[in-house]
C-alpha cells in the first residue's frame, strides 16, 4: 500500500491504479471537507482529501461563463431536479462551492438553531457552542462587511426600493481580501481575492502534510462490523466527464463524507449503509428561489461588481406561511440567457435592454412546516444522484406573495417595467398590477425557479430515529468511524446563505472528531 505525497495529485496524471492507507479520508473538498481536512492535518493525522472536481487555480479562471459551467459545476452547471423544474447550481471543483458561490457570510439565525433543538433534537450545536468556531473562520477568512463603494447597481436597487417600502436591510459580508468587483465570483475569483476553500484551508491542509487527490470520483464506502474500511473511487480524465479506466482505493482509519447535499446521501445510499431512520436522502432543502428582471432607465450592468452586497430579511416570519429573503443575482449573459422567458423576438427584446437590468431574487426558507419536507435524493441505475422535489401547496403561496414583495421593490427603486420568469404576459408597471401574479402560471415547469443552497439529506438528529448522524460530532448512528460533515446534515434551511453555517459547524465538529481519533 502506498502514501501519497502532501501536495495535489490530479487523477488523471496516475498511469496506475492506487491503494493508500491513511489516518483520515475526506471525501469532498468544499466548506466542509476541507476545514476538516486542514484540522485533521494540523493535529498531526495522515490525511487524504477527495475530490471529484479539477484543480483549477486563478491562472485558470479566464472570466468566461463558457469554460466556468463545464469546469466548476455538478453537471456542467446543468443541474436540476427530477422533473426539470428547479435548477441547482453547485459547485464541482477543488474548493466545492466555495470556489464559485457569491461569498455571501451569515452565521445561522438563533431561532433555526433553537427549531433543530426543539424539532429535531439537535442538541450538541447550540449558539453558544458554535459562536467560538464561526469568529475562527470569519478571522481565518477575512469575513468583513462589504464597503459601500462596492455595492454595485444591481444591489443598489434592492437597497433603494427595500428603503422605500420600509423594510429593513443590511450590507453583507463577505469572505474576500482585496476585492476588485470583478463580478466574476461565479466563475472562479481571476484574482484570488476570493477566500475560499481553494485559497485557505486546502493550502492550510496541505502545509500540514495533507495530500490531495482531484479528479477523484467517490463510488461507494466499504463497511465491515459497523466500521468504515475503504473508499472505492474512479479516476476521472481531465474534462471530468470519462473514466480513465484507473481506479483508487483508500484504507483509512476513519472516513468522513463531505460531498455537499444530495452527493453525500447518494454516495451513502450507493455504499448500502445502514438507515435505522429511514431518513437517508430525505429532507432535502433547497431555498427555492423565484426572481424578478427589473428593467430601468439608467445603466445597471449587473454582471459588474460583487454579485451580492445587500439583503432583507424582513419577509423571513411568516408564520404559518412561507418566509423568505431577498438578495441579488448577477446578469451574466449566459445566466440571463437561460433565466429569462420568451422566443425569438421577445427573448431578444429582453437582451437588447439586458444594461438596463437589475435582477432581484426571493429565497424561500423550506423545511420549518411539518408540510413542507423537502425533497429526496435516490440513485439511478448508472449510479448517478437524482433529486426529486415536491412543491406543496403552501410553497406555491410563498411563491406569489414572494413575486409580489420583488414586483414592489423593483418599482419603488424606479423600474419602468418588470418580468416575472412565466411564459406569457409577465410585465408590471406599476402596483396596480399586482393582482395579475395570482393569475400566472404557478405550477411545475411554468415558471423559472433555482436553487443554489442545498442542504439536508444526512440530518443530525441526537435520536437515532430521526436523524442520520448524531449533533455532537457529526457521527453516523450505526458506523463507529464514519462522520458527515457538510450542510447535508442540517434538519432544515438555514434561512440564510448556508456558507459560514457550514465553516462554523464543520470546525466545531472536525475538533472533536480529532479528539476522538486522537483518543484512539
Amino acid at each position: 500500500m502506498k502514501t501519497l505525497p502532501a501536495g495535489i495529485t490530479e487523477g488523471q496524471t496516475l498511469e496506475g491504479d492506487l491503494e493508500v492507507g491513511c489516518d483520515l479520508a475526506v471525501i469532498g473538498s468544499g466548506a466542509g471537507g476541507a476545514v476538516t481536512a486542514a484540522t485533521a492535518a494540523q493535529a498531526g493525522l495522515s490525511v487524504v482529501l477527495l475530490e471529484e472536481g479539477g484543480a483549477f487555480g486563478t491562472e485558470r479562471f479566464r472570466q468566461r461563463e463558457d469554460e466556468a459551467y463545464p469546469f466548476l459545476y455538478q453537471d456542467g452547471g446543468q443541474r436540476a431536479t427530477k422533473d426539470g423544474a428547479i435548477a441547482i447550481l453547485q459547485g464541482r471543483a477543488l474548493g466545492g462551492g466555495t470556489t464559485v458561490n457569491w461569498t455571501t457570510c451569515f452565521r445561522t439565525p438563533d431561532y433555526i438553531v433553537e427549531h433543530w433543538r426543539k424539532k429535531h433534537a439537535v442538541g450538541g450545536v447550540s449558539v453558544a457552542e458554535l459562536a467560538p468556531h464561526w469568529q475562527w473562520a470569519e478571522e481565518r477568512l477575512a469575513i468583513a462587511e462589504v464597503p459601500l463603494p462596492l455595492v454595485n447597481a444591481n444591489n443598489q436597487k434592492l437597497l433603494d426600493g427595500a428603503k422605500k417600502l420600509g423594510f429593513e436591510t443590511a450590507l453583507l459580508r463577505r469572505n474576500v481580501i482585496g476585492c476588485a468587483g470583478t463580478g466574476n465570483c461565479g466563475h472562479g475569483c481571476p484574482i484570488g481575492a476570493k477566500q475560499g476553500m481553494l485559497n485557505t484551508l486546502i493550502p492550510d491542509a496541505i502545509k500540514a502534510g495533507a495530500a490531495v487527490l482531484t479528479r477523484a470520483r467517490a463510488d461507494r464506502v466499504l463497511f465491515e462490523s459497523a466500521r468504515a474500511v475503504a473508499v472505492e473511487c474512479t479516476l476521472l480524465d481531465a474534462w471530468g466527464v470519462g473514466p480513465t479506466g484507473l481506479r483508487a482505493t483508500i484504507k483509512p482509519k476513519a472516513v468522513v463524507v463531505s460531498g455537499g447535499a444530495i452527493n453525500s446521501p447518494a454516495l451513502l445510499l450507493r455504499s448500502n449503509a445502514p438507515d435505522a431512520s429511514g431518513r437517508l436522502g430525505r429532507r432535502t432543502f433547497l431555498h427555492p428561489v423565484v426572481a424578478i428582471g427589473g428593467f430601468f432607465d439608467d445603466e445597471v450592468a449587473g454582471w459588474r461588481g460583487p454579485p451580492q452586497s445587500v439583503a432583507s430579511h424582513a419577509p423571513v416570519h411568516r408564520g404559518e406561511e412561507m418566509g423568505y429573503f431577498l438578495e441579488t443575482a448577477p446578469v451574466h449573459p449566459m445566466l440571463a440567457a437561460t433565466s429569462f422567458t420568451g422566443f425569438g423576438g421577445a427573448h431578444a427584446e429582453l437582451f437588447v435592454n439586458v444594461k438596463q437590468a437589475a435582477a432581484l431574487i426571493a429565497l424561500q426558507v423550506d423545511g420549518l412546516h411539518d408540510d413542507v419536507v423537502g425533497g429526496t435524493v435516490s440513485v439511478l441505475s448508472s449510479g448517478r444522484a437524482a433529486l426529486d422535489y415536491p412543491i406543496v401547496a403552501r410553497q406555491w403561496r410563498g411563491f406569489i406573495e414572494a413575486q409580489k414583495t420583488l414586483i414592489r421593490v423593483a418599482l419603488a427603486a424606479g423600474a419602468r417595467t418588470v418580468a416575472t420568469l412565466h411564459e406569457g404576459p409577465n410585465r408590471f408597471s406599476s402596483e396596480a398590477d399586482l393582482p395579475r401574479v395570482d393569475a400566472l402560471p404557478w405550477r411545475t415547469g411554468s415558471v423559472v425557479l433555482f436553487s443554489a443552497h442545498q442542504m439536508g439529506g444526512c440530518m443530525m438528529s441526537d435520536d437515532p430515529k430521526q436523524g442520520v448522524v448524531r449533533s455532537s460530532d457529526l457521527r453516523h448512528h450505526q458506523i463507529d468511524n464514519l462522520f458527515v460533515v457538510d450542510g447535508s446534515v442540517f434538519p432544515t434551511a438555514t434561512g440564510v446563505n448556508p456558507q459560514l453555517s457550514i465553516y462554523g459547524l464543520a470546525h466545531l465538529a472536525a475538533t472533536r472528531i480529532v479528539d476522538g481519533l486522537s483518543k484512539g
